[in-house]
């Protein structure tokens, strides 16, 4: 059996196929980045507030991360090639609606049709991978999926940035259209197994996990605006005082507890599920689950906290935000494709306690030498150690899943890849988000209590209540609406100066506490090797 294996392995497919599913992808990934780079120019022209263009990129996330189990069984039943030209022929269509969008509902309706053909396309690029490639190619082609993640964020921030300043966004999208139209020529390359019709898809554990990420990414994405405990004014309505969005979060954990009872129940009244929980079946893939959610979760965070820093605290531009994160994101792409070459050396759990020593490293280096200048050489050097953890976690964790599994379940992979990541990165944003608003709170009403230039009777003319990061430009244009004096208004903005910067570093350094708890379930990632079979280590490993 071993030879067998060996003889697959050492089997070299051409890698044309594989540019398809690259560019597939890229163009999701291109999608999503392009989107904040596109929304200054979107709320100026449509004339609506930036929240509403915002609803676009959440409705996104959304229909991906709801729909993204059916996808796989939809693949399945179908056909993995016949579903992956018909979604990418959506993802074209949607592209020219954003193009053509004459008002920003158009612009959310275009993205919940990219958002539903991505639920297809996130597993199909799994089930595809192992249909084409195996051993060592297929580890690579995986890892090529997470260096097009990286190169997708550079450029759409680079060309988007570009068009946006001197053309428009629309032309941004256009890339798009090109995009889906190169994945659509190149899918003719690629081979795939017919459908199987008596696959099933389970209606009630469709609605459940639906409704269950739903509840759960509204929630969180919501914690700062409606309030983490407190109902804050924002908030749609409260519980007895309580916020909603807590109250999400709990249903949202409820109904994910509920889909695993009823899916347990089908399978062992022999009936198929939604997806196979085999793909979790033991301590090694459950680890590598929990190990994806830390690592794009924190990979999310550290994205909402750079552009924070640059644009609304430095005033600047998403252009420099797209140089200042350059060197993180060229290090996630070269090291994502490169990780590859340590699989023949190292077993998995090597590298994935290694990964997340360079991360936990990088974020606490962060946190000791981080100014509100992001560009000096320290922070540049932290960012590229936390891209070199990050990009080899990501494929890492993405490869085990795979070949732990047969190539018959690699849509059900699919699936929880799409679910975890696209779960992680609202998470990860917006407890981000609430975290340093929280901390900066807390360090706004400390440093005002202990200022003896700001006197209650000015401390009462500002909402303390509703702190959040400002420039200090933006500062000072508010306190000139009240009766601050220069000395006064000198004294808030040196409070508001030294409480944002003690907030990243805070900020920074619960990420980097994060990242080391993430060791443990490293530490149950497999410890074969390439060559040894993964089934003959004990099911606990």
């Amino acid at each position: 059996m071993a030879s067998e294996q060996t003889a697959v392995s050492e089997t070299r497919t051409s890698w044309v196929p594989l540019t398809g599913l690259f560019l597939a992808q890229v163009l999701m990934s291109f999608n999503v980045a392009a989107l904040p780079v596109s929304l200054g120019g979107m709320v100026e022209e449509f004339g609506v507030p930036p929240t509403a263009v915002s609803t676009a990129i959440v409705t996104y996330g959304l229909v991906v991360a709801a729909l993204v189990m059916v996808g796989a069984k939809l693949g399945q039943r179908v056909g993995w090639i016949v579903m992956f030209r018909i979604v990418v022929a959506l993802f074209a269509v949607s592209a020219l609606l954003m193009i053509l969008a004459p008002t920003v509902t158009w612009v959310i309706v275009a993205q919940a049709g990219a958002g539903a053909a991505a639920a297809i396309i996130v597993p199909s690029l799994v089930a595809l991978i192992a249909e084409n490639y195996h051993g060592v190619q297929q580890a690579t082609a995986i890892g090529s999926l997470g260096s097009a993640r990286a190169l997708s964020g550079v450029s759409a921030f680079l060309i988007g940035g570009a068009l946006g300043t001197f053309v428009g966004w629309r032309p941004v999208f256009a890339i798009v259209l090109a995009l889906a139209i190169a994945v659509f020529a190149f899918s003719f390359r690629l081979r795939s197994d017919r459908g199987d019709p008596a696959v099933a898809i389970d209606v009630v554990a469709a609605v459940l996990i639906g409704a269950g990420i739903i509840s759960l990414t509204v929630g969180f994405n919501n914690l700062n605006s409606w309030g983490i405990l407190e109902a804050a004014p924002a908030a749609p309505f409260d519980v007895v005082g309580l916020s909603p969005a807590p109250l999400l979060i709990v249903i949202g954990v409820v109904l994910g507890q509920a889909f695993f009872l009823w899916t347990r129940r089908r399978i062992a009244a022999g009936r198929v599920p939604l997806v196979s929980l085999a793909v979790l079946g033991s301590s090694r893939e459950r680890a590598a689950v929990y190990a994806m959610f830390i690592v794009v979760g924190l990979e999310a965070a550290l994205n909402f906290t750079v552009p924070l820093y640059i644009q609304i605290v430095q005033g600047r531009t998403p252009f420099d935000t797209s140089l200042a994160m350059m060197p993180f994101n060229l290090t996630v792409f070269v090291t994502a494709t490169l990780v590859v070459r340590l699989y023949k050396r190292f077993p998995p759990r090597v590298i994935g306690m290694a990964g997340f020593g360079l991360t936990t490293a990088a974020l606490a280096w962060l946190a000791l030498v981080v100014t509100n200048d992001w560009e000096t050489l320290p922070t540049i050097l932290g960012l590229v150690v936390f891209g070199v953890g990050q990009g080899a976690l990501v494929t890492l964790v993405f490869n085990v899943l795979v070949t732990a599994a047969p190539k018959e379940l690699a849509g059900d992979v699919g699936s929880v890849r799409g679910t975890t990541q696209n779960l992680a990165s609202a998470v990860g944003t917006a407890v981000a988000g609430a975290l340093l608003a929280t901390i900066l709170g807390f360090n706004i009403g400390q440093a005002v209590v202990n200022d003896i230039e700001l006197p209650p009777a000015l401390v009462a003319q500002v909402d303390l209540d509703s702190v959040d990061f400002v420039s200090n430009d933006r500062l000072r244009e508010v306190l000139a609406e009240t009766d601050a004096t220069s000395v006064q208004v000198d004294a808030a903005v040196a409070v508001n100066t030294s409480a944002r910067l003690a907030a990243l570093k805070l900020g920074l350094l619960i990420m980097a506490s994060v990242s080391a708890l993430a060791i443990i379930p490293a530490s149950r990632l497999p410890r074969y090797r390439p060559g040894e079979i993964p089934d003959l280590q004990p099911h606990g490993e």
